[in-house]
């Protein structure tokens, strides 16, 4: 009995989360959440670039992943994000 009871416990738990709301983000249009995969997508490249360049020896190898940070920081300045705050 004590079974069926426990049961009960956990739907009733199951129905009131179902209530409530799913996420408290407002809702994005297509082209806000293209445009924030896309950010997404640069300031990872970004850290994976710095990440590089810490270990990099070779000059030319160095002003390979300097460019390619310069580039990234121009697009994210297009986007009108900040590249001096550390990513996540």
């Amino acid at each position: 009995m004590a079974r069926g009871w426990e049961s009960k416990s956990v739907e009733q738990q199951q129905a009131e989360m179902s209530d409530q709301p799913k996420s408290s983000r407002r809702l994005l249009s297509p082209a806000q959440q293209e445009l924030n995969r896309k950010r997404e997508g640069l300031l990872l490249s970004r850290t994976s670039l710095l990440r590089q360049l810490e270990v990099a020896t070779q000059v030319g190898h160095r002003q390979m992943l300097e460019q390619a940070i310069a580039e990234i920081d121009r697009q994210l300045a297009e986007m009108g994000e900040d590249t001096q705050t550390p990513s996540t």
